[in-house]
C-alpha cells in the first residue's frame, strides 16, 4: 500500500485533504489535522514502541512453504516471494524481546504489507514461539495486529493456527503472564478471533476497521451494506468490545505505563504513609441527614477517589459482550506503591452518561471482568461502593440483569487475591453488594448502606415514599448501625461535616486505611484468604450474631437517651448516693 508523500502517493490526508506534514506526520505517520491514521509496516511500528537497540529479532530465518501446492492467477511460491521482495521480510509477523521504558517484554508485529498481514503455517508458529518465551521468561506480549484473516493458500494448514494460537494464549493467562492487544487497520478474520483477541488488555488504534468479517464481505454474501459506522474501532468502544481507542502518539506512553505497573505486582513493601490526623467520628442523632449527605452532587465520588489515590491508573472499558456502562469505572493502577485493580460505581456529578450511578447489566459484567483480570494476574482488588442501585428496565432484563449481577458476587467470594471495599455513598440493594463481597469491608463516615432506598422501604410499609424520613431509623442504614451488625470491618472518618468539605483531606484519610488493610491482608496465603472471606460472610445473620447485634443496638440507644437527658453517664452516676453509683454497664442493662 502506498503511503501519500513517501512511495509516490499524493501528500495529503485522504480524509480532510490536509497536507501531510508536520511532527504528527514525520514521527507517527499521523494527520496534524483530522489524526488520521496512515499504515505502517512492522519495523516502524517496533522503532515507534521499543526503546532504542533493544529490539531483538525471534525466530527470523521461519519462511512459509508450498504445503498445498496452490495456484490461482500465480502461484502461492511467487506471492511468497514478491511480498518478500516489497516488504524486505521473510513472513507477515515480526517477533522478539524489546524494552518498553526500560522495562522488558515481547512482540508480535503484523505487517499487512506482507499478503495482507494473513496467518498462515508460519505466522501462527511464531506468535505462539513469541508467547512461549513470553511465558517462559515472564515477559509481557504485546500484540500489534494488521491483519486480513486467515491465509486460504495453505488450506486447513492456515485455519488450525487459531487453535493453536488461542490455546497458547490460554496458558498465558492461567500462568498469570500478561498480555495486550493492539489492533490496527484493518484487523480481521483468523487473527481477530483468535489470539488477538484473548488480550487481557484490547486497545485500537482510532478509525481501525475491525471485525470477524469486513463490511465488503458482508455485502457480497447477503446483499446488503452494513449500517455506516459499523466495523470500527470507536464502534467497538461503544459496544464494549475494548478497553481504549489510543492514539498512535500516546501508544507508547501507554503501554510502558502498564508495564510499570505489572513490575510492580511482586512482593516489594508499601510505600510507607505518613500518620495523618484522623478526626473523631460521631454517631449521627439520625439517619436522615446522613442519606442526604451521602447523596449530595458535589460528594467525591469514585472517578475522584480514584485520581487522588492512583497518580498512574489506565481505564479499562466494556464487557467484552455487548457495551460499556459509564456508571462502572475500572482498571489497574497504582496505590502506595503497590500495583491493584480497581472498581467504583460512579455516580458523575450529573453527567448523564453516568446514569446516576444506576448499574446495567453490561457494568457488571464490565466488574467481574475486571476481577478476573485481577484474579488472573495476582493483583489485589479495591472497590468502591456508591450507587443507589440497578437500573430497571426491560431491556436491563433481556439482557440479563440477575445474572450479571449474581456473577460479580460469587466471582469476588473466590478471588484468590486481597480485597478491600469501601462505601463512598450511597450503597443501595443488591447492586452495592455486588463490589462489597469482600475481605476487609470499610465505610465512611457519612455513607449509608441499605437492602432498599428510604423512599422505597416508606413506598411498601406506609405505601408512601413521602415517608422516607420516617422509616430511614428503622432500616440501621448509617456507617455506625453497619459496624454494630456486622455488616462492615470499620468506619473511615470524614473531614468535619462531610467528605465534599475537603476532599483531597477525605482521600487522605481513606488511603490510609486501604492500604493498612491490604498490608495485612497481603501477608495471607491464597486459599486462606478464600476460606477466611467465605466464612465472614457464613457468619453474617447467624441467630446468636443477630442476637449480639440487637442488644448492641439496643444498649447504644439507651445510652443515647441517658445522654440527652444527663449529658453523659459519668453525670448520671454522680447524682447516685456514694457506694451506690452503677458502673456504665449496668447503667445501660
Amino acid at each position: 500500500m502506498a503511503v501519500p508523500g513517501v512511495d509516490g502517493g499524493e501528500a495529503t490526508c485522504p480524509v480532510c485533504a490536509a497536507p501531510t506534514e508536520g511532527t504528527a506526520w514525520q514521527r507517527y505517520r499521523v494527520c496534524g489535522s483530522c489524526r488520521f491514521h496512515f499504515p505502517l509496516s512492522a519495523l516502524e511500528r517496533i522503532d515507534l514502541l521499543a526503546d532504542p537497540d533493544s529490539f531483538r529479532a525471534s525466530n527470523p530465518t521461519l519462511i512459509s512453504v508450498d504445503p498445498l501446492v496452490f495456484t490461482d492467477r500465480i502461484s502461492y511460491r511467487d506471492r511468497l516471494e514478491r511480498a518478500r521482495r516489497e516488504t524486505g521480510q521473510n513472513e507477515a509477523v515480526v517477533t522478539g524481546t524489546a524494552r518498553i521504558n526500560g522495562r522488558d517484554c515481547v512482540l508480535a508485529v503484523f505487517d499487512f504489507n506482507f499478503m495482507g498481514g494473513s496467518m498462515g503455517s508460519v505466522v501462527g508458529e511464531k506468535v505462539a514461539l513469541a508467547m512461549e518465551m513470553a511465558l517462559e521468561r515472564r515477559y509481557p506480549f504485546i500484540a500489534v495486529v494488521a491483519s486480513g484473516g486467515a491465509r486460504m493458500q495453505e488450506g486447513m494448514l492456515s485455519l488450525v493456527q487459531m487453535g493453536k494460537t488461542a490455546a497458547t494464549a490460554m496458558r498465558l493467562h492461567q500462568a498469570g503472564v500478561p498480555s495486550i492487544t493492539v489492533l490496527t487497520n484493518p484487523t480481521t478474520g483468523g487473527v481477530y478471533a483468535s489470539f488477538a483477541s484473548q488480550g487481557d488488555f484490547l486497545f485500537a488504534e482510532p478509525g481501525a476497521l475491525i471485525g470477524f468479517a469486513g463490511p465488503r464481505v458482508i455485502e457480497q454474501l447477503t446483499g446488503e451494506a452494513p449500517p455506516a459506522g459499523t466495523h470500527t474501532a470507536e464502534f467497538l468502544l461503544e459496544h464494549g468490545q475494548v478497553d481504549g481507542v489510543v492514539d498512535r502518539a500516546r501508544l507508547r506512553g501507554v503501554l510502558a505505563t502498564l508495564l510499570q505497573l505489572f513490575q510492580s505486582r511482586g512482593p516489594s513493601e508499601i510505600r510507607n504513609t505518613h500518620e495523618v490526623y484522623r478526626p473523631q467520628t460521631q454517631q449521627p442523632p439520625s439517619a436522615w441527614p446522613e442519606v442526604q449527605l451521602a447523596r449530595r452532587n458535589d460528594r467525591p465520588t469514585s472517578a475522584d477517589y480514584i485520581r487522588r489515590l492512583m497518580p498512574q491508573f489506565v481505564e479499562l472499558h466494556g464487557d467484552r459482550v455487548f457495551g460499556d456502562d459509564a456508571a462502572v469505572i475500572a482498571g489497574i493502577g497504582d496505590l502506595a506503591g503497590m500495583t491493584v485493580c480497581a472498581i467504583g460505581q460512579e455516580r458523575g456529578h450529573g453527567d448523564p452518561q453516568r446514569n446516576g450511578g444506576h448499574l446495567k447489566p453490561e457494568g457488571f459484567r464490565k466488574a467481574a471482568r475486571i476481577m478476573r483480570l485481577a484474579a488472573e494476574l495476582r493483583l489485589p482488588l479495591v472497590t468502591f461502593i456508591d450507587t443507589p442501585g440497578a437500573h430497571l428496565d426491560y431491556d436491563s432484563e433481556a439482557r440479563g440483569l440477575a445474572g450479571a449481577l449474581s456473577s460479580c458476587l460469587a466471582n469476588m467470594s473466590v478471588l484468590p487475591v486481597p480485597v478491600v471495599s469501601v462505601v463512598i455513598g450511597e450503597g443501595g440493594s443488591g447492586p452495592a453488594l455486588a463490589l462489597g463481597v469482600a475481605d476487609r469491608i470499610l465505610m465512611q463516615e457519612h455513607a449509608v448502606y441499605s437492602v432498599i432506598a428510604p423512599e422505597g422501604a416508606a413506598a411498601i410499609v406506609h405505601r408512601d415514599a413521602a415517608r422516607a424520613q420516617d422509616i430511614a431509623d428503622a432500616l440501621k442504614i448509617t456507617a455506625y448501625d453497619c459496624l454494630v451488625l456486622g455488616v462492615v470491618d470499620a468506619i473511615v472518618p470524614e473531614p468535619e461535616n462531610g467528605a465534599h468539605i475537603d476532599p483531597d483531606y477525605a482521600a487522605l484519610l481513606l488511603r490510609g486505611e486501604m492500604v493498612s488493610s491490604l498490608i495485612e491482608l497481603r501477608k495471607r496465603d491464597p486459599r486462606r484468604l478464600v476460606e477466611e472471606r467465605f466464612r465472614k460472610f457464613r457468619r453474617m445473620g447467624e441467630f446468636q450474631r443477630l442476637v449480639e447485634a440487637a442488644e448492641g443496638q439496643r444498649a447504644e440507644v439507651l445510652r443515647t437517651a441517658i445522654r440527652r437527658a444527663y449529658g453523659s453517664v459519668n453525670q448520671l452516676r454522680d447524682r447516685w448516693p456514694r457506694g451506690q453509683r452503677p458502673t456504665e454497664q449496668s447503667a445501660t442493662t
